[in-house]
């Protein structure tokens, strides 16, 4: 039966991890994965979760399942922290919030709600993007098209081409963007951007479908919030797939949330109502730990801040590593101008680099990143820089 069976394509990005492992070299640097990486290369668990850890062990009395829509507490305090107090008491019982297996679940929960529902949406997706929307929308039989985001020559992007790419979506179709430190470009919209999408998306009758993995690595919690704000403020149906991988650091524990919103609160009802079906064939109900992690730390003042504090190193961090790669290059004296690479937020930047540069990187100095040329900036250190520098300069001369 399976002797017909063709092997897949490895993870265009999670294979090169693989290579990079099977890598025997003692200089390697892996710039591909995506998690966030601290001075010595490690991706270390929060010293906030530790200490909620061993509050929950301690305080422990059952393992049993969660309801299929998750803790009600975990949701409330997410919303929260995702719409903002104000927006959450203004929209009350017309929004929702429910724990998923991190934010990749939340997706597929929404496709699938889709392709049971609304079958004849089209999916509208940025190019370039993370790999897997595509993947998760194909997985579920779902139309896609591609709207112009970045443009490769001025690294920079293209507005003009966005809007004029999604002057075509139509009444019903799903419009899908990155909340805040856009992956793979890092490259993000202004707040003027903002307010004419969330017009457009107003106008068209389109949902906007709002992918919010990075809250806390752009400017901060609340202002990393205030793209996604001005979109649920105007436009009454609305969805946010949220995961706390990155800013909580629970990689392995995969926790999400997916928070819809709708006009009316008997609107709202019904679709969670599908959605739980969709979750019941799927994987059934959330697992507790990771959620726990983020409700008691979230629900805890003084934990609360602490968790702030560690996002704000890490963050200071990576703009700390934009700012001295940039220094580096232009030390190496690198004839292109990376300057660009300053001003994009959060883990990743497009770097401008081609194909036949990165393959180059990889072959003869063991430097690994993404085809496309995204690098993950977390991935830099001290210890790292100056032979990363010195070989993208060797790289493009």
């Amino acid at each position: 039966m399976f002797e017909n069976i063709k092997s897949a394509d490895p993870d265009p990005i999670l294979g090169l991890t693989e290579k990079f492992n099977l890598d025997q070299r003692l200089n390697k640097i892996n710039l591909s994965v995506g998690v966030y990486q601290d001075s010595y290369g490690e991706t270390p668990t929060f010293d906030v979760v530790r200490n909620a850890e061993k509050l929950l062990l301690n305080n422990a009395s059952t393992k049993s399942y969660k309801p299929i829509i998750g803790d009600e507490e975990f949701g409330l305090l997410v919303k929260n922290l995702v719409l903002g107090k104000i927006i959450t008491k203004q929209r009350g019982n017309t929004a929702k919030t429910i724990h998923t297996p991190g934010g990749t679940g939340a997706l597929r929960v929404v496709m699938d709600y889709f392709s049971k529902f609304h079958k004849d949406s089209v999916f509208w997706i940025s190019k370039p993007s993370w790999p897997n929307h595509k993947q998760i929308t194909n997985a579920s039989n779902l139309n896609f098209n591609e709207y112009s985001y970045f443009n490769f020559e001025e690294n920079g992007l293209d507005f003009n081409n966005m809007l004029n790419d999604l002057s075509r979506i139509k009444r019903g179709d799903v419009v899908l963007l990155h909340g805040c430190c856009h992956n793979p470009t890092g490259v993000d919209l202004n707040q003027s951007q903002w307010e004419t999408i969330s017009d457009l998306l107003l106008d068209k009758k389109a949902i906007p479908l709002i992918d919010f993995a990075y809250q806390g690595f752009g400017d901060g919690i609340n202002e990393d919030s205030e793209g996604l704000r001005k979109i649920v403020q105007k436009n009454q149906e609305s969805i946010i797939c949220s995961s706390f991988s990155k800013n909580f650091g629970l990689y392995s524990e995969r926790v999400g949330a997916l928070t819809v919103l709708c006009s009316e609160n008997i609107l709202l009802e019904n679709v969670i109502s599908q959605m739980k079906v969709c979750i019941r064939s799927n994987y059934s109900n959330p697992p507790s730990h990771g959620g726990d992690i983020v409700k008691l730390i979230l629900s805890d003042s003084t934990m609360r801040k602490e968790w702030e504090k560690e996002l704000n190193q890490i963050r200071n961090r990576m703009k700390n590593m934009r700012n001295d790669l940039v220094l580096k290059l232009q030390k190496f004296n690198s004839k292109k101008d990376f300057s660009f690479i300053k001003s994009q937020r959060g883990m990743f930047s497009m770097s401008g680099l081609n194909l036949e540069q990165v393959k180059e990187l990889r072959e003869n100095y063991a430097i690994y990143i993404v085809d496309s040329g995204r690098i993950n900036i977390a991935g830099i250190n001290s210890n790292n820089i100056d032979r990363l520098s010195e070989s993208i300069v060797s790289v493009i001369s």
